[in-house]
This record gives C-alpha cells, sequence and structure tokens, in this order.
C-alpha cells in the first residue's frame, strides 16, 4: 500500500483520497482546539498560506484521544478553528491516531517514519509528519515542535 491509496472523511463526511495530492507536500498534523499547544493552529495556517500556491498542503486531524482536548463535533470543530485561529486548510472528521481504532492515515505514518522518543505511539496533540511530494514519510515532529520549526524543511522539499 503506498501513500496515495489512503483516504480519510472531511469534518462534513465527504470522502477524501490522498491521491488528490500526489505532488504536493504535505504537512499532517493531529490537532485539538482545547490543547495548550493549539495556538500553534496560527503557525500552521500562515505557512500554509505562505506557500498553498508552490504545491503545499497542511491537513489537521481533530483528535479527542489526549484529555479529551477535542470536545467539539465535526461541524463546531471546523467554526472553531475558524473564529479563534482563522483556520482555512482541510480538516477531517475526528479519528482516532492510537490504539484499535487507529485511522489508517496515522497507522501509515506511523509506520513509515523514525519513531518519536517512546516509540511509534502517538504521544499527544499536534504531532506533525511532513510527507514529500511523491508520498514518502520525510520527518515527524513532536508536538512541542512548531510549525514555524519546520518551515526550512518544507522550503527545501519544494524546491
Amino acid at each position: 500500500m503506498s501513500f496515495y491509496d489512503l483516504e480519510f472523511n472531511d469534518s462534513r463526511g465527504n470522502r477524501i483520497q490522498m491521491k488528490q495530492f500526489e505532488g504536493k507536500v504535505l504537512l499532517i498534523v493531529n490537532t485539538a482546539t482545547k490543547c495548550g499547544l493549539a495556538p500553534q493552529f496560527d503557525e500552521l495556517e500562515t505557512i500554509y498560506k505562505k506557500y498553498k500556491d508552490k504545491n503545499f498542503a497542511v491537513i489537521g486531524f481533530p483528535c479527542n484521544q489526549f484529555a479529551k482536548q477535542e470536545p467539539e463535533t465535526n461541524e463546531s470543530m471546523v467554526e472553531t478553528c475558524k473564529i479563534n485561529f482563522g483556520v482555512t486548510f482541510l480538516l477531517s472528521e475526528k479519528i482516532s491516531v492510537n490504539g484499535k481504532e487507529t485511522h489508517p492515515v496515522f497507522a501509515y505514518l506511523k509506520q513509515n517514519s523514525k519513531s518519536g522518543f517512546f516509540g511509534k505511539k502517538i504521544k499527544w496533540n499536534f504531532t506533525k509528519f511532513l510527507v514529500s511530494s511523491d508520498g514518502k514519510t520525510i520527518k515527524r515532529y513532536s508536538p512541542v515542535t512548531t510549525p514555524f520549526k519546520i518551515e526550512n524543511d518544507i522550503i527545501a522539499l519544494l524546491k
């Protein structure tokens, strides 16, 4: 299975195929609106706007597995992200990133990237994965690595 064989539902339940992102560099993030790291939404949006016309996209995958910090419904979550953080990048429906219900996108990303400090398991909200334009998982970033600290890696892949 390749990265482009994967799919997910957006926040409205529409089926999205990763194949439509072929040729784009992607930053994939598990998000939560009530997390102390939620201010990273601002940086994610800034980077998204800066490079979206250069074959780059950000996809947020909301998750409520960590201290129940994503209590919003799929519908209200989008509005909360838009109003509080100005988010215009694509958001999926709420998913699980660990356990039996791990979403296939995150199962693939965890399997195809170097382990985090504590292994493959996602440890907290705002874990980030950078995927190259040919669908290869390039790097996994910890929740505390801010999007601006990833920007040089994004630029290198866009060249």
